[in-house]
């Protein structure tokens, strides 16, 4: 069954429907392959973290982008984001079970980039 399904998907996007403009797939595939969103993923693997231990262990994201991409991960029903009722404000984001299938597939991607640098480095020196 499981074979059955992945082929349709696969029929699906030879015929095109992912290439189409107005696809709403493409909207979640921008969250998840977003730099940030990359990265969110893979960091969350490990567990539930605070905002705060999210943006240290991302070097470079600004506090903006990393609201906007959790924001966006959050409505894609990626990630869970859990409001504690303390003071000051305590927040915590984990992955869905959407989120745990998602972020495999995006950290085999990351591991194949991270395998391959020297192989594309070499490619764009010429």
């Amino acid at each position: 069954m499981s074979e059955k399904i992945a082929l349709n998907v696969s029929e699906q996007v030879r015929r095109g429907q992912v290439l189409s403009a107005d696809c709403p797939s493409r909207t979640v595939l921008r969250h998840v392959t977003s730099r940030w969103g990359v990265l969110v993923l893979i960091v969350l693997q490990d567990g539930t973290l605070r905002f705060s231990d999210l943006r240290r262990r991302i070097g470079g994201v600004s506090e903006r982008m990393l609201a906007q991409t959790l924001q966006a991960l959050e409505a894609d029903g990626i990630v869970r984001r859990v409001s504690h009722p303390v003071v000051p404000p305590h927040v915590e984001y984990s992955l869905t079970d959407l989120g745990d299938e998602i972020s495999v597939r995006v950290v085999a991607l990351a591991d194949w980039v991270e395998i391959n640098l020297p192989r594309v480095l070499a490619a764009k020196a010429g």
